[in-house]
């Protein structure tokens, strides 16, 4: 039985490898991280018009236009038209970035929100109680999935 096995030296992981398949290009490619910094496209215009408010509102929250220097990769995706100049517009999108921190506060502040409003809720509902029957109450969700042909 040993006989028939090949040499370790001649077996390849490359004919192990699942096959390398085409990928349609991202007109959004990522871009390279920073440490500490989070990254996000924020809307500048649709259709060809300026979304003043959009960008207005997410310069208030802390997000910083990228300049081309810090990633010169989108050199030449960048719309020359732009009215950013020497930052990194593409499509109407502007990459903009922040610190982690501030990231993190922020999903905090719409986690509380949410558990307050699911509270309120709770509370409107539950208002509605008799104790000769009882509202049912619970707080999970389950997720199934179909059985293939």
């Amino acid at each position: 039985m040993a006989e028939n096995r090949i040499a370790r030296e001649l077996e390849s992981r490359a004919k192990t490898e699942r096959p390398k398949q085409w990928q349609p290009a991202s007109s959004l490619p990522p871009p390279n991280k920073e440490p500490g910094y989070a990254y996000r496209w924020i809307r500048v215009s649709t259709l060809g018009q300026a979304d003043a408010r959009n960008v207005s509102a997410k310069f208030r929250e802390g997000w910083e236009p990228v300049r081309i220097e810090e990633q010169p990769q989108f050199k030449f995706l960048v719309d020359p038209s732009s009215r950013f100049k020497d930052n990194i517009e593409v499509q109407g999108l502007l990459l903009c970035k922040t610190p982690e921190e501030f990231v993190e506060q922020r999903s905090e502040y719409f986690q509380r929100k949410n558990n307050a409003q699911m509270e309120s809720v709770d509370n409107n509902y539950m208002r509605e109680n008799d104790p000769r029957m009882p509202l049912f109450k619970e707080r999970r969700t389950t997720t199934s999935f179909g059985r293939g042909q």
